[in-house]
Formats: structure tokens, sequence, C-alpha cells
């Protein structure tokens, strides 16, 4: 599944797109229509929505903090759930001080030490996700960059994803929000989190190359509170059942 395939247009929406068809290890691929990573589903028109339900979406999952959310431009189809679960901890100012004077925020720099200063709020996002009803599900941050991108990493080391291939996901991201510059703005320039990468100079695949070398992502959410028959409820969305398993019949 090609990258251009994997972007959805969701009017109102500028960063969306489905995690499926990216190879995993074992040679297969993750299940499209499982999950969505998006921005801000507040601007959605009715067309927009309308898209989002034909996708399969039957469960929002919005990452944002409760101040940062407004009212829809369009009715939210009734049938969605939808759950708020916020990822940042807004309250641990010194974290996000310390992130923004060493101009970490808005790229995958800071994912490294938030990763291992907030992993109960990592836990109860892929908790949250592993028991949500059958259907696909969206979860989303304000511009789908940073929190968005974050749990998109975990999701797609979990299902045996490279790092090379996760990375080339997160910039989808930036090519996207290059986009909407160029569409608002009328010219094309660099994004935020592509200038602050080329200060240091790095990349957002080294970056989540270094990051993933690091860490051993079941054994982190195992540590982090987040059940085995949880993580395996993950991959079975994101991948399907083991080869020689059956889903239960209930018999």
């Amino acid at each position: 599944m090609a990258a251009a395939q994997r972007i959805l247009r969701w009017e109102g929406c500028f960063n969306v797109r489905d995690l499926g068809g990216i190879a995993i290890s074992g040679d297969g691929e993750t299940r499209p229509g499982a999950f969505v990573r998006a921005d801000s589903l507040e601007d959605l028109s009715g067309a927009g929505w309308a898209a989002l339900v034909s996708h399969g979406i039957r469960t929002v999952v919005d990452l944002r903090n409760p101040e940062e959310i407004g009212p829809d431009r369009a009715p939210r189809p009734q049938d969605l759930v939808t759950l708020n679960v916020p990822l940042d901890d807004v309250a641990d100012t010194d974290f996000w001080a310390m992130c923004h004077n060493q101009e970490l925020d808005g790229s995958p720099l800071y994912y490294g030490p938030f990763l291992e200063r907030k992993p109960e709020r990592c836990a109860t996002v892929m908790r949250t996700l592993a028991n949500v009803e059958p259907g696909a599900v969206v979860f989303h941050c304000g511009l789908g960059r940073d929190r968005a991108g974050l749990i998109s990493v975990l999701l797609l080391a979990l299902a045996g994803a490279a790092p090379e291939d996760i990375a080339a996901d997160y910039d989808l991201s930036l090519v996207c929000l290059a986009e909407r510059i160029r569409l608002e703005e009328g010219e094309a320039r660099q994004t935020y989190t592509e200038r602050v990468l080329a200060r240091r100079n790095t990349t957002s695949r080294v970056l989540i190359e270094e990051l993933l070398g690091g860490i051993e992502i079941q054994d982190y959410l195992r540590e982090a509170g987040v059940e085995d028959c949880e993580t395996e409820a993950l991959r079975t969305r994101i991948v399907g059942l083991p080869k020689g398993r059956r889903a239960s019949t209930g018999e």
C-alpha cells in the first residue's frame, strides 16, 4: 500500500492517514482499516464526517487536553464513540519548560524523554486503544504530528514495522503540514519541525531509529501497566491473528 494511498481526504482535516499497508517482519503488513491517525477532527465538514464513517471508524480517541477542545464545525455522527484521553500531562510544567528551552517539542526529539518520564500516560492511551469496541479507530491530536505521531510509533513498533518505515510515516505529517502552509500562506517553506531538525543536523529517521534501538516495546508497555492480553489485542487489530490461530467462536 503506497504512502499516497494511505493518505485520507476528509474535508476539514489536512493530516489524516490509515496505518495499514506498512511492511512488518514476517513478510506481512499492517491491516488497513484498523487504526487511523489524524489532526483535530472538530473542523470536519458534514462531508468529512461522512468520509470518516465510510472508512469504518466507530471510535474516536482524542489525545488533546480538555482546554484544547472546541465545538465541532458540523454535527458529529451520533453513533460515534468519542473518548478523551489526554496524553501530554500539562500539569508537569517542569518537563514542558525543559522541552521548550531545549527545543525538543514539536519533533521526535521529545519522544525519548517523554517515554521515560510518562510511561503511565502512554500506557493509558494504548490500553484504551486495545479495549475499544470493534470497528476502526481514529486517534488524533491538534496537528496530527506529535502526540498522534508518538502513539503511531508505539503501535507500528509493536506490530513489527521497521524503524525506517515508522520514520517514513512520521515524515508524511511534515509533507501534509508543508502543503497546509502553502495553501494558507501562498508559499512553500520548511515546517517548524524541519527547521529544528536542520539546526540539530539530524533527521526524524535517525531519531526514531535511535529511539527504537534502545527500547523493546512490549517490555516497555508491560512495565508501564499494559497487560500482555492488551498488547496481543492491539497486534490482532493492526496485524491480524498469528498464523495457526483462529478467532474464538465462543464455543
